[in-house]
């Protein structure tokens, strides 16, 4: 009888186990589809929540950004045309000229006058310095008389041919014309010159200024004393 029973008690405890074995799988199955399920689907849900707010929410964010971006940007921008503005009206002089404050044509009294040897011989070049304190403008040929206390009277220079330009000083600036001139190339029968007088372009009062050159003899023949215009040539 004994070699009967063992067989049912192993049928018994086998069946037992396949039932746990059953419960076990439907609880693993129960446990793992509830959580699987319900964590899959929490997890697509969160995935899916997450994919559509990291479309929305992230791309609603990139777009408050570009907004926010936009907005710096305007201020940025608002700023700088602020920045500008005042800039500009900072620095916008004042006057007419540009600006400056402009009084028209440089006059001879708020001009200083110099004088030099040019770099090639017969050439005596005079400057004038605007001293007025604004900005004044010069255009054409000014006249220059050379004088002599061996001749009698001033000697007058032609017009050169070349273009007269437009020159604008502010208070400080200098410019330059040329006095061509025959120099004296045969020792003592050359005439000695001790002063010239300008008179600027535009301008009826001359200054008188002390120089010292010698011309050739016969320096009144036409084509021999010329001047430039006011700002030509190298300055």
């Amino acid at each position: 009888m004994r070699v009967k029973k063992l067989p049912l008690a192993a049928v018994a405890l086998l069946a037992g186990l396949s039932l746990t074995a059953c419960g076990g799988g439907s609880d693993d199955n129960a446990g793992g589809g509830s959580d699987g399920s319900a964590g899959g689907g929490s997890s697509s849900a969160a995935t899916g929540q997450a994919s559509v707010g990291g479309a929305s929410q992230g791309g609603g964010s990139a777009t408050g950004g570009a907004k926010a971006a936009g907005t710096s940007g305007g201020s940025a921008n608002a700023s700088s045309g602020s920045g500008s503005g005042s800039s500009a009206d900072a620095d916008e002089p004042e006057g007419s000229g540009g600006g400056r404050i402009t009084a028209g044509a440089c006059k001879t009294e708020n001009l200083a006058f110099d004088t030099a040897h040019g770099m090639g011989e017969g050439t005596l070049v005079v400057s004038m310095r605007n001293t007025s304190g604004d900005a004044c403008s010069l255009k054409g040929f000014p006249g220059i008389d050379i004088l002599s206390d061996e001749a009698g009277a001033p000697l007058s220079a032609e017009r050169s041919d070349m273009t007269a330009p437009a020159v604008n000083l502010k208070s400080g600036d200098t410019t330059r014309f040329t006095l061509h001139y025959p120099p004296s190339k045969s020792g003592n029968s050359g005439v000695f010159i001790n002063a010239v007088d300008v008179t600027p372009p535009n301008e009826t009062h001359t200054q008188h200024l002390s120089v010292g050159f010698s011309v050739e003899a016969g320096a009144d023949k036409p084509g021999l004393l010329v001047v430039d215009p006011v700002g030509a040539g190298k300055q």
